[in-house]
């Protein structure tokens, strides 16, 4: 059945191209659309009811895994989270709307889930915790609901810029034996639907995100690696330089917008 649901996505996805492909992008390639709009404002009525809902919102349970382990002792040193940052309400607001950020010890990028584990690892001593976990994405939903509102303003920090052209450079790229690329269809086909499900302009406000489909919460990388197996393409690891690559620039692409996480979305 799921073969078959996906054979039919895909299908569908090749006719909609073909039949859309006169419409012209206004903008130029790469860059954010001129009306930028989160992907809340093509769900269902009921849906965004649940995602405004804190006591609805089934994205808030993870939030609340996420206090729980934020005063939790770990590792060998023995450390919680709260014993070096406090109280996230004030030490993590803002913190999720500067993420993907550069860090000079590694000299690369790390996205926030990354950082997290960094922190675990190196403060802690404690194991990472593995992607698409509960634990990580607990950790990870709780920091960011403390920038819950505030805009997304990745930082001026021009060690970033390169990745987050390579980034661009990704999002253009046609992949897949569909050979699509993300702004064909974020770009090009926003506010159309595939499969009765709306094709937004791809801005991560949400992240980590609740989605209908998968009945869990989840990451951005998770959702990027269910595009790329969309258009039939190889997706990339998770915590590859170009999986990090293209989140930085995503963001830089939402910059402004109002973080929302945990969102809500079919």
């Amino acid at each position: 059945m799921k073969a078959r649901a996906a054979a039919l996505a895909r299908l569908a996805l090749a006719t909609l191209l073909v039949t859309a492909l006169p419409r012209a992008v206004s903008q130029a390639p790469g860059e954010p659309p001129a009306g930028k709009q989160s992907g809340y404002a093509w769900m269902a009525r009921e849906t965004r009811a649940i995602q405004d809902d804190a006591l609805a919102n089934p994205g808030m349970l993870s939030v609340l895994d996420g206090e729980a382990l934020w005063a939790r002792k770990a590792g060998t040193a023995g450390l919680a989270c709260a014993d070096c940052h406090g109280d996230a309400r004030l030490s993590m607001k803002g913190v999720a709307t500067r993420f993907p950020a550069f860090d000079a010890r590694l000299g690369r990028p790390l996205n926030l889930e990354q950082r997290i584990n960094a922190c675990r690892t190196e403060r802690q001593a404690a194991p990472a915790l593995r992607y698409e976990s509960r634990d990580l994405l607990a950790l990870t939903a709780y920091v960011a609901r403390q920038s819950h509102g505030l805009p997304i303003a990745p930082p001026a920090d021009a060690r970033l810029r390169p990745h987050v052209e390579a980034g661009r450079a990704e999002y253009l790229r046609r992949q897949g034996q569909l050979n699509l690329s993300c702004a064909q269809c974020h770009d090009g086909l926003a506010d159309r639907k595939l499969v009765g499900n709306p094709i937004t302009q791809g801005h991560p406000t949400g992240y980590p995100i609740y989605r209908l489909e998968w009945q869990a919460v989840g990451s951005l990388q998770r959702r990027l690696r269910n595009c790329m197996a969309g258009v039939r393409a190889e997706p990339h690891p998770y915590g590859a330089a170009e999986a990090v690559n293209l989140e930085a620039y995503l963001m830089w692409r939402a910059r402004g917008m109002p973080l929302e996480t945990p969102a809500v979305r079919p």
